[in-house]
């Protein structure tokens, strides 16, 4: 029986809203790639915050009967922690993530950089230990949050693209769904059941958004995470600009921004070839789908202004409403940037992604034009301090 992928990790994504408990929404995951992908054994690396350390939090399969649980502890100076924290630009990898075959390929090759050489070398030497074919990280903004561990397939087969693209994304959501638990906790002692539900809201909406579309996987959360970035890049220099009621309602605008596109089919969604007149009208309807979803609720009024118009354009050339220069929402233009960078830099079904310098320059080059000149050039300023 062919594996559905795509029903796979909407059921995963789906499941996700519901369980608040770090602990089982791991189990849960490690468990379905065990049963459903057939791999001999699926541990987690968890960092612990307060002192900065890596442990096996779970583990399934027979690794689990010859390294107890929790009593793996790996520092922040661990090979595999290095790569994945300060060196995994260095290396053009096929997936975002560490393949044992792949490794080894590459320690054959002359022309690799020394330091790089001994660094893999020791990576290899620790996925030989822990039995482990691949690894795949799960990051929080620029935090390192955990690695997925999984030994081989039980078929003796190599693992294909679409369970390497499978296993990425369901470990991109357990990063988000780890974070939101946290934050749940914290909302349990700082706000009243009202605004606990909100949170709890908007947060199934995005993961909704999410399973929507298997191609954009992750953008959502990237798209979040930049806009806040860019936010307090330009409020170093104007404090006044934004307060933190302006961040709360980035967040949450960015996490929704594309929430409308639940409303637009699959199958232009998901189209390879060129989009026809008709379709592309479909797809510039989602900001208003998703103003009509969120409307009804008062407490995202100011939110909404980011979703309603993160596609207009400076120069007045954009949708719905051909909004230019200062009558757009500062909050929709801060989403363009980082909307339009992440979509320029990610595979779609109809083109390959640009390079990260290639995006740059677009974004530079579409400043005044498309892009709000003051939003580009915070957008600028992280790319200079490699924090983008």
């Amino acid at each position: 029986m062919k594996f559905d992928f795509k029903k796979e990790l909407e059921t995963a994504a789906k499941n996700m809203i519901l369980i608040h408990d770090p602990d089982l929404l791991i189990k849960m995951t490690l468990r379905m790639f065990r049963q459903k992908v057939k791999v001999s054994h699926a541990s987690i690396l968890l960092r612990h915050k307060d002192k900065d350390v890596y442990i096996m939090t779970v583990s399934h399969g027979f690794l689990s009967s010859k390294i107890p649980v929790g009593l793996v502890r790996i520092e922040k100076d661990n090979p595999l922690i290095r790569f994945f924290r300060e060196h995994k630009e260095k290396l053009r990898f096929k997936y975002q993530a560490i393949i044992l075959e792949d490794v080894r390929q590459i320690l054959k090759k002359k022309n690799i950089d020394n330091e790089l050489k001994q660094l893999l070398k020791s990576v290899l030497c620790q996925m030989e230990i822990l039995e482990t074919f691949v690894c795949i990280p799960s990051y929080f903004r620029e935090d390192l949050l955990g690695i997925l561990l999984l030994g081989k397939k039980e078929n003796g087969k190599k693992f294909s693209r679409d369970e390497l693209d499978f296993f990425i994304a369901v470990s991109s959501n357990v990063a988000m769904a780890i974070e939101n638990a946290r934050l749940f906790k914290e909302l349990e002692l700082e706000h009243d059941k009202k605004q606990q539900l909100l949170i709890r809201i908007i947060i199934a909406l995005a993961v909704a958004i999410e399973a929507k579309d298997y191609h954009t996987h992750g953008h959502t959360t990237r798209v979040n995470n930049l806009s806040l970035e860019i936010a307090r890049k330009i409020g170093q220099k104007n404090k006044k600009i934004f307060d933190e009621k302006f961040l709360s309602d980035l967040h949450i605008a960015s996490l929704l921004h594309d929430i409308g596109k639940i409303g637009v089919p699959e199958s232009i969604l998901n189209k390879k070839g060129t989009l026809t007149e008709e379709e592309r009208e479909k797809i510039q309807e989602h900001p208003l789908i998703g103003v009509a979803i969120l409307k009804s609720i008062k407490e995202l009024q100011d939110p909404v202004l980011g979703v309603k118009y993160h596609h207009e354009r400076y120069d007045g050339l954009g949708y719905p409403e051909g909004l230019r220069a200062s009558q757009i929402p500062l909050i929709a233009s801060i989403i363009s940037v980082a909307d339009s960078f992440d979509a320029m830099t990610s595979d779609r079904p109809h083109r390959p992604a640009l390079c990260r310098d290639d995006a740059i320059t677009e974004i530079r080059r579409l400043s005044g034009a498309q892009f709000h000149p003051q939003v580009v050039h915070a957008f600028l300023e992280l790319c200079q301090e490699d924090k983008i």
